[in-house]
């Protein structure tokens, strides 16, 4: 069974994929303009001790102040349990920044980071972990990649398609 901080560590690296954007979105633009809508997928979550666990979530993104501010819902479900997390993110000149909490576990905590054509290199800190992400963009697929430190989860690779 997948520890809460797990769980949680599961939840943030997905959210991360809700910061992106499109590789033809111009200068501009925010790297939110096209995530409004539903967006889900699949990928595996990397335990300590080289231990893997499917892991299916749906994401749900709302854009406000001229596309510059982001609100999302996000559910997942691996075989040993459920987690719900939302997020409000930010975006101004290249740098990316915002608040997370999982509302199941009741941790919160902050990412942060910048967005460059089609990728983004963030951070989240929070509820007693630390990490790094990474996210590759397509016209319609995120792919998002993170590992982080203070769980046993260590890492996330995940694909989101729009619908």
């Amino acid at each position: 069974m997948l520890s809460a901080r797990t769980l949680l560590a599961s939840a943030i690296a997905t959210a991360v994929v809700a910061t992106s954007g499109t590789v033809t979105a111009l200068a501009d633009d925010t790297p939110f303009a096209t995530l409004a809508g539903t967006w889900s997928g699949a990928g595996q979550v990397r335990l300590e001790g080289g231990k893997y666990e499917a892991i299916r979530c749906k994401a749900y993104y709302t854009t406000s102040s001229g596309g510059k501010g982001l609100g999302m819902a996000i559910r997942c479900a691996s075989s040993a349990t459920k987690i719900e997390m939302r997020a409000n993110l930010a975006y101004e000149q290249g740098r990316i920044t915002g608040d997370w909490e999982e509302r199941t576990y009741n941790a919160a905590g902050n990412v942060a980071g910048t967005s460059t054509g089609d990728h983004m290199t963030l951070t989240i800190d929070g509820g007693g972990l630390s990490g790094s992400l990474a996210v590759r963009l397509s016209d319609k697929t995120q792919i998002v990649s993170i590992s982080t430190t203070g769980s046993t989860f260590r890492g996330l690779n995940l694909s989101l398609t729009r619908g």
